[in-house]
């Protein structure tokens, strides 16, 4: 029945660091996002709103939950090294066994773990 991922939605006590963490770290797009009576704000990929931000309600205790992460595929694998290095946010980079994948790891400011996906061709 599943034909496809909607979209993740993360929750937030900062939206304008979280929005720099996924607009100008990240690449993402801000988009239309109906009023539903809370802030936020919806992030796009190629037209689609892949990622939800939800602002104005309480964090809960435990950060991430039973939801470990969101993956992203990515390219220019040594332009977010930069942009993470400089904001001096930290990551963990690795090969993925087998696929040779760049898998990049790091937390966005609401301590949601995000996974980057570079292609195996890329230079770290």
């Amino acid at each position: 029945m599943i034909q496809g991922m909607n979209h993740f939605t993360v929750l937030t006590d900062d939206l304008d660091r979280t929005l720099g963490f996924y607009v100008d770290l990240l690449g993402l797009k801000p988009g239309p996002r109906p009023d539903l009576g809370f802030p936020g704000a919806w992030l796009y990929v190629n037209g689609s709103a892949v990622l939800h931000i939800i602002a104005g309600r309480p964090l809960p205790e435990q950060r991430s939950g039973v939801l470990d992460h969101m993956a992203f595929s990515a390219s220019g694998l040594a332009e977010v090294k930069a942009k993470l290095d400089a904001k001096k946010i930290s990551y963990e980079l690795r090969r993925q066994r087998g696929a040779g994948t760049w898998q990049l790891f790091c937390y966005d400011p609401s301590g949601a773990k995000v996974e980057l996906d570079f292609d195996p061709s890329e230079s770290a």
